[in-house]
């Protein structure tokens, strides 16, 4: 944990030792008749100007409210935000609120304060949650964290629209334009032309950036490939549907036919590979959140202007976006739960969701369709407009999700770590296997996740 003001980033580049154990509150807000002391972990965003957004939000409800709202920056470098969590569970001390990365809301259910009153006022005011976070959030029929705004992300294609032109005939910007329509030709926007254009774009020089090993987002990028195919590997009631199943082995015959135009060390790449395929020039399209084009905007300007999202590709089941939420929990041993639920309610609502947008360039995402017109994603580049389709919205007429939903959570989070997916698909592309022996050890592990 970081104190605000002096970042994980600006304490690594001083030497500074021992932060993570010496984190002091970002600010108090004192105030007569005080309603106490609200303790907050927030995550330590990646972008310091959406540190200092929600700062300044939490600032400015705790002088209206008179409680004095303190806040530590705990950072996901190392999983210390994961180790944070499982200490203060371990200890019943702590936070009052603190943020969840997607599993860790249904791993800690029994201990988070059901949240039911504000989901149910801000879906009053703002339309449903989208069904993905719902998966992640929900535990027995109640709400056990709130959706953020702070670190929620989607990965859908930033493209290179001049490479994808020039090499294989797609004008991107003209299929979907930055406005609340599809373009001419978006309706051929399918698996089936992603992959002609990946062949053309590897003959070129420019493959396209696609990770295919363990991390999450390679991962989270063939969880929407299986949707889009209709393919699942366990159901919701945690049965494995494997064996037999002719549309994971076509989702597989797939990805090993795409695989051949990658690069050839995707199998080893991690979360940063694509983003570095992207800024130095050398690919023409990755599946990720607007942080490389913030990068390439600094340190490569001329791929930067040239960027431009487009919703997922279409399968025969449908478009499905890789989706990668993040989630506000309050402590059912916190000491102020009441100002805990009131402060989320006031920092999830839209104005206060614009504002955390606009601070990270776009990147940033609400769980509300309802808001994704903000005109951040409009008006942000260069180009103008380059990420206006970067969120879900309605013309694109796709669906979040999450890799291995609807599959009980319990077993879902371990497949999600082991990478089962990317694995199985491994045997076969580089193993030799034949998709039915690498679909039989797929079915083992995931029994075994399964039992628990």
């Amino acid at each position: 944990m970081t104190r605000y003001g002096t970042t994980r980033r600006s304490a690594l580049r001083a030497g500074i030792a021992g932060m993570a154990g010496a984190a002091l509150p970002l600010f108090h807000v004192h105030g007569q008749g005080s309603a106490g002391v609200l303790r907050c972990g927030f995550w330590d965003h990646w972008a310091p100007a959406g540190n200092g957004a929600l700062a300044a939000l939490c600032k400015e409800w705790g002088a209206k409210n008179r409680v004095d709202v303190q806040i530590d920056l705990v950072t996901s470098v190392g999983n210390q935000n994961v180790m944070t969590i499982a200490s203060e569970a371990q200890s019943r001390s702590g936070h009052d609120i603190l943020a969840f990365p997607p599993w860790e809301p249904s791993a800690h259910a029994r201990l988070l304060e059901p949240v039911d009153d504000v989901m149910g006022r801000l879906q009053q005011k703002y339309g449903p949650v989208t069904p993905a976070a719902e998966y992640l959030a929900k535990r027995d029929g109640a709400w056990r964290a709130v959706p953020a705004v702070a670190g929620t992300q989607t990965k859908p294609p930033c493209v290179r629209y001049d490479l994808l032109q020039e090499h294989a005939g797609i004008d991107i910007r003209a299929m979907w334009p930055a406005e609340a329509r599809q373009g001419p030709g978006a309706d051929t926007w399918t698996w089936d032309t992603f992959l002609a254009a990946a062949q053309k774009c590897h003959a070129a020089g420019y493959a396209f950036g696609l990770p295919m090993g363990q991390f999450p987002d390679a991962v989270d990028w063939l969880g929407a490939l299986f949707r889009s195919f209709g393919a699942s590997m366990m159901d919701a009631e945690g049965q494995v549907t494997l064996r037999g199943n002719d549309k994971v082995k076509q989702v597989i015959d797939y990805a090993v036919q795409l695989s051949q135009y990658l690069p050839r060390d995707v199998w080893a790449w991690d979360d940063a590979s694509n983003n570095r395929a992207l800024i130095s020039g050398k690919s023409a399209l990755i599946l990720n959140p607007p942080s490389s084009w913030v990068v390439a905007k600094r340190d490569n300007p001329s791929v930067a202007e040239k960027c431009w999202y487009a919703p997922m590709p279409s399968g025969l089941a449908g478009r499905f976006t890789p989706y990668n939420p993040a989630f506000w929990g309050i402590w059912s041993f916190g000491k102020n739960k009441s100002a805990a639920k009131a402060l989320l309610e006031h920092i999830s609502d839209r104005a206060s969701a614009e504002r955390q947008v606009a601070a990270t360039s776009g990147f940033d995402l609400p769980p509300f369709q309802s808001m994704s017109d903000f005109k951040t994603w409009e008006t942000e580049g260069p180009p103008t407009g380059f990420e206006f389709n970067y969120p879900d919205k309605p013309h694109h007429k796709a669906q979040l999700c999450i890799a291995y939903a609807p599959a009980p959570a319990e077993a879902a989070v371990q497949a999600y770590t082991q990478a089962i997916s990317s694995k199985m698909i491994a045997r076969v592309a580089q193993g030799g296997q034949k998709p039915e022996e690498a679909m039989a050890w797929a079915e083992g592990e995931l029994k075994n996740f399964a039992r628990g």
